[in-house]
């Protein structure tokens, strides 16, 4: 046989009885503990919003990592909380849809005892999908109290896997995906190879202005806010961005727009810039601050941003 032809075979008979493994994982664990940080770091894109305060993110987002042999979705969840109003009540059922069709759970905590109390340890011990508990931020640690809480947690939460990482630091990122091949089903890929996640660019537009005012804002003002895109027209130069900003009082638009709309000025240059990153091109950004009081308990408006489907 030709050698050449004879190569071409064995590429072909590789590519037809070639193993490739594809499936859903799940990320959960309380708040700030470095979910998105991971996702982030996992995807090696910034897919998901990330700021030092509590609830950051609010919906499902997936990243998609895709190799020759595998592709993993993995979805970034809300911090688990128990919810006050209806906002925080669809954040979660993001969280157990999440592990509804989960191939497997990395269940995210650190070395604060507060992030992994007995209501956690429980929630654990009833997944029904393999559970790979993570330890992150271990490089704020000594290596002697990380090895105390590994040894602790596995003996209260019964999981089989638990590993020591630095989503920040990227350190042990590769074992985690080790881990997860070891329970990945063999599937064809999902989605394409060259897609990094489930949401719209418009959405990710929204997160990129949220994040500078979660960053930006003190007090209530983070918690009160969110933003929709009403417009988005990517044109062959430029990417032209209409944004509404919605508050729930009078007096939280005035802090918003700053006096002479200097806060608000700020805080879009520094949306536009991470956008002209993200998305590659210039960008122009127009943003407006609408009152919409109690809209976090409004069905209507909570369907219309995308938290139910009601």
């Amino acid at each position: 046989m030709d050698l050449g032809l004879q190569r071409y075979c064995c590429f072909f008979a590789n590519q037809i009885f070639m193993k490739h493994q594809a499936g859903f994982v799940s990320i959960i664990g309380k708040p700030n503990v470095g979910k998105s940080t991971l996702l982030n770091a996992l995807i090696g894109e910034k897919i998901s919003i990330i700021s030092p305060k509590v609830q950051t993110t609010r919906h499902r987002i997936l990243g998609i990592l895709s190799k020759p042999d595998y592709q993993i979705v993995f979805s970034d969840t809300p911090g688990i909380i128990e919810p006050r109003y209806k906002l925080q009540g669809s954040m979660m059922q993001f969280v157990n849809e999440s592990l509804q069709d989960a191939d497997m759970v990395l269940f995210i905590t650190d070395m604060d005892e507060r992030n992994h109390d007995e209501a956690l340890i429980e929630k654990i011990k009833v997944i029904k999908s393999p559970v790979l508990l993570l330890i992150n931020k271990i490089d704020l640690s000594k290596n002697d109290e990380v090895a105390k809480k590994l040894a602790e947690l596995k003996e209260k939460t019964g999981c089989a896997e638990i590993l020591p990482i630095s989503a920040l630091n990227k350190f042990n990122l590769d074992s985690i995906v080790q881990i997860i091949l070891r329970y990945l089903p063999e599937s064809p890929s999902y989605y394409p190879d060259d897609q990094l996640t489930d949401k719209s660019e418009r959405f990710i537009a929204a997160e990129i202005l949220r994040e500078k005012i979660m960053m930006r804002y003190k007090e209530e003002i983070p918690y009160s806010i969110q933003v929709d895109v009403s417009e988005f027209i990517d044109e062959p130069d430029i990417i032209r961005i209409m944004a509404e900003i919605y508050v729930m009082r009078e007096s939280q638009k005035q802090i918003v727009i700053g006096k002479g709309g200097i806060a608000l000025r700020n805080t879009g240059t520094a949306a536009r810039r991470d956008m002209e990153t993200f998305f590659g091109k210039k960008v122009f950004l127009k943003t407006f601050v609408k009152v919409k009081e109690d809209w976090r308990d409004d069905n209507r408006m909570l369907k219309h941003f995308g938290y139910n489907n009601e």
